[in-house]
């Protein structure tokens, strides 16, 4: 359900107390007001168009004076267009800033003044199961939701991505990309990533939102800045989708001129080893596979192909940003 102003303003008392001696104390309105809305156009030759859209729509949080903004990264990968929109009906250019994938988080920045209060972060690592958050996106008060922290605990991706310490939250927030989660005293604790069915384990139904927690990106805000990526996003990379099944991972899908489809690895195979070892989970496979080296690096994956036949391929892997249609950081 949404907040009702008495809660919001609850919540905040203690930010508002805090800075009761301060020229131009936070509000309600000036907290939330930090969640923009972001529009961006892909190219048609992007490598995410097909998957993602060439039109995408998400939340973004302003977390400095310069207009910078922190969304998940899918709303602006590949994007040669972005725009803002402030809750007061501003609407200003940007450009993208950075993308990292490991966390999976993306920053872009406004090219005209936005003329709002920078959201200010929290910290993350303290936020507990059974906190209660605010969940907004764009358009203030009247957006924002109750929640409450269910679940934190570490997530695989089928997209080569593991998050080590996700929070999950609960009734799930449908604008949930890039959406901020709030503490009571008015600071970023998480950005929106996902909608998951099981937020509160794996296997118990409950629908609610993945969140980003706002640690990780502290950790590497500086290099997001300097190279439009972090060191950690520098690691092999062999563009498969997979799922796991009984007895290895099942490829959903190998991207195109990906390592793996280069390889000849096709849709329908079953990976069950890598490097001469079986694959005992997602996870597994893909922390063995950013040990094996830098990307560049041949390794050796058993697989079973379509027709149920056994072999071994040799894939010379890449860095994902390499395959992407631009370079984080870059103004086009």
């Amino acid at each position: 359900m949404k907040y009702s102003r008495a809660i919001l303003a609850a919540l905040l008392l203690i930010v508002t107390a805090h800075s009761a001696a301060a020229a131009d104390p936070p509000t309600v309105e000036s907290v939330l007001g930090a969640v923009v809305l972001l529009q961006s156009e892909v190219p048609a030759d992007a490598r995410t168009a097909m998957s993602l859209g060439r039109q995408r729509y998400g939340n973004g949080i302003v977390i400095d004076s310069d207009g910078l903004i922190v969304t998940i990264g899918h709303v602006i990968l590949e994007a040669d267009a972005v725009t803002v929109t402030t809750g007061g009906g501003k609407t200003v250019p940007a450009h993208v800033v950075a993308y990292d994938h490991p966390t999976g988080l993306g920053l872009v920045r406004a090219d005209e003044p936005l003329d709002v209060r920078p959201m200010a972060f929290a910290d993350s690592a303290g936020a507990q199961v059974g906190d209660p958050v605010i969940v907004a996106g764009a358009g203030g008060p009247e957006t924002a939701i109750q929640a409450h922290i269910v679940s934190r605990r570490g997530f695989v991706g089928y997209w080569e991505y593991i998050l080590d310490d996700a929070i999950f939250t609960m009734p799930p927030y449908n604008v949930f990309g890039g959406a901020a989660m709030v503490d009571a005293n008015g600071r970023l604790l998480g950005i929106g990533s996902l909608f998951v069915p099981d937020a509160v384990g794996p296997g118990e139904h409950g629908p609610g939102n993945m969140f980003v927690p706002v640690d990780l990106l502290k950790a590497i805000l500086a290099d997001l800045i300097a190279d439009g990526r972090s060191p950690q996003s520098v690691r092999p990379w062999l563009g498969m989708i997979t799922r796991e099944t009984h007895g290895g991972l099942f490829v959903a899908r190998a991207s195109r001129d990906s390592p793996a489809q280069l390889a000849g690895i096709r849709s329908g195979s079953i990976l069950v080893g890598l490097q001469g070892k079986s694959i005992k989970s997602q996870e597994d496979f893909y922390r063995r596979l950013w040990a094996s080296g830098a990307p560049g690096v041949t390794v050796r994956l058993s697989v079973i192909d379509p027709k149920g036949e056994p072999r071994d391929v040799d894939v010379v892997t890449s860095d994902r940003y390499d395959w992407l249609r631009f370079k984080p950081g870059e103004r086009r």
